[in-house]
């Protein structure tokens, strides 16, 4: 399934979709589900597809199983069932749902690979977390594995995966080691995306599927981007 696009509308990518889950390419900007902005959720984008593809009366139902901050791009997963919501959301809590990161960064990393564990602490004020080393009140422990995939003429490519989800876990942490993600301003890049994106694009995801036990692979495609095209050149 690398890759594969099966529907490329304008406002909607989607790369997989059965009976009861819907697999999307979000966009930079995007936001999953309604937010104080109220600005149109993905989410809402999702049932318009399904209500006009199969002509269905009614209101359609979606289930949202995770999220992807909003200047991230890349893979989300809805259930499009009842029956597969409870098991989606399982699969997540059980870590039996294999996701990969490819985040481009400023900074050379201290190693070609490492893990990185510290302690995260959300700040709702500024909607931003922040990383120690040791447990600190309120805050959550949190642990990834990177590893350099790539040396471009300005930027670093890296690959991670998460033990944890946490807030802005990816972000928070690669800035606690001078890697701020291309574009985030918020946690120590110098200047904005032309698209007020991050380079930071959930890149494939691995689980059974939560009815027919099948083995789903899937892999996003980048973002049309000079940077992003460089990094499979």
């Amino acid at each position: 399934m690398a890759g594969k696009i099966i529907s490329n509308k304008k406002n909607l990518q989607v790369l997989y979709e059965d009976n009861h889950i819907i697999v999307i390419n979000k966009r930079a900007g995007d936001i999953v589900q309604g937010d104080k902005t109220g600005d149109k959720p993905l989410s809402d984008v999702v049932k318009e597809y399904i209500k006009d593809k199969y002509n269905k009366p009614g209101k359609v139902y979606l289930g949202t199983v995770h999220r992807l901050d909003r200047p991230t791009t890349g893979l989300v997963i809805f259930a499009k069932t009842s029956k597969a919501l409870p098991r989606l959301n399982k699969l997540f809590i059980s870590k039996d749902i294999n996701k990969t990161y490819w985040a481009i960064v400023k900074n050379e990393p201290p190693k070609m690979s490492d893990t990185l564990v510290n302690w995260l602490k959300k700040n709702p004020k500024n909607n931003k977390s922040l990383s120690y080393p040791k447990e600190v009140r309120d805050s959550k422990k949190a642990i990834l594995h990177y590893k350099m995939l790539k040396r471009l003429d300005n930027y670093f490519l890296l690959e991670i995966k998460l033990e944890t989800g946490r807030h802005h876990q990816i972000r928070s942490q690669l800035s606690n080691i001078g890697c701020p993600i291309k574009g985030d301003l918020k946690y120590g890049f110098d200047r904005s995306n032309r698209d007020a994106g991050i380079h930071l694009h959930a890149r494939q995801i691995e689980f059974a599927h939560p009815v027919s036990k099948n083995p789903i692979n899937i892999t996003a495609p980048l973002p049309e981007d000079p940077v992003w095209n460089a990094c499979i050149d």
